[in-house]
């Protein structure tokens, strides 16, 4: 069976003057690749890797285009209109993604942007988005670890930091005492799993955890400022982390740890306006 809202591979059954029309393995059915995706170069046999979804005559269709946004996934997209039954998400093919009145946590605007879930109804076989987004995370049977590297996408500020979707699957939090930098909403960012509290709830950081981890490339970055800048930094104990992360893109706790290992290692000195390279 041909799935609608998935890439796959289909084989190329025949040629047509509207197109080529894939089929699977089993033969089942078939689906239209109109014209203006077909490949230059093809035979009769040829697999290829396309998305299937439902053209304006709710008809499967099949494209060599990219959706923004998979199955099951989450997004940050743009209102391209609003409608009768709902508003309508560009999300990089032709026909616009409907998300319906029932689906929105608020009246959706045109030209803003949301963060919504792409879902199917299984009684219509028909794609849709949502925003009531918080239903479809879940922390009940965690696929991550402490100390593990996410993928992070900004969901929401909060009175504590920025809640965010872990993963494609999970809540997590940061705190507002590891940002060191500004988060916008829907930015996707690397992360990693700073602590699971007892009730599953994740608390990320956007640094590395562990001293060992993240300790060398600090080190390594210091000691590149300090070459690239004749052998001085005007960074010191007293600078603020604004100014630490603006040189650094670290914070200020992360740079002194760095520092204090450069220091033992006599690899610089500590000055009261900043800090030195010991040149052998």
């Amino acid at each position: 069976m041909i799935k609608i809202g998935h890439y796959q591979e289909l084989t190329i059954l025949r040629e047509t003057s509207v197109g080529l029309y894939l089929g699977d393995k089993e033969a089942e059915e078939d689906v239209l690749l109109p014209n203006k995706y077909c490949p230059a170069k093809f035979t009769i046999g040829d697999k290829l890797n396309v998305f299937v979804y439902r053209d304006h005559e709710e008809r499967k269709i099949a494209t060599n285009l990219k959706p923004k946004i998979g199955l099951h996934q989450f997004a940050f997209l743009r209102v391209a209109s609003v409608g009768n039954v709902g508003a309508f998400l560009d999300w990089g093919l032709e026909k616009e993604l409907l998300v319906p009145f029932r689906e929105q946590r608020q009246k959706m605007e045109v030209g803003r942007w949301y963060i919504v879930y792409l879902d199917i109804d299984l009684k219509t076989d028909r794609l849709f988005a949502t925003n009531k987004i918080e239903r479809k995370l879940t922390n009940e049977n965690l696929t991550v670890l402490a100390g593990e590297a996410v993928d992070v996408l900004i969901m929401k500020k909060t009175d504590l930091g920025f809640s965010v979707i872990v993963n494609q699957k999970h809540e997590g939090l940061i705190f507002e005492s590891d940002v060191f930098s500004k988060l916008n909403i829907g930015e996707t960012k690397k992360g990693f799993v700073k602590n699971i509290r007892d009730d599953n709830k994740l608390d990320i950081s956007l640094q590395p955890i562990g001293f060992e981890n993240f300790n060398d490339p600090n080190c390594a970055l210091i000691l590149k400022g300090l070459n690239a800048n004749q052998g001085f930094l005007p960074i010191a104990d007293k600078s603020t982390p604004e100014e630490i992360y603006a040189q650094f893109s670290i914070s200020k706790k992360a740079y002194k740890k760095a520092v204090g290992t450069l220091y033992k290692q006599k690899k610089i000195t500590l000055e009261p306006d900043g800090i030195r390279l010991v040149t052998p």
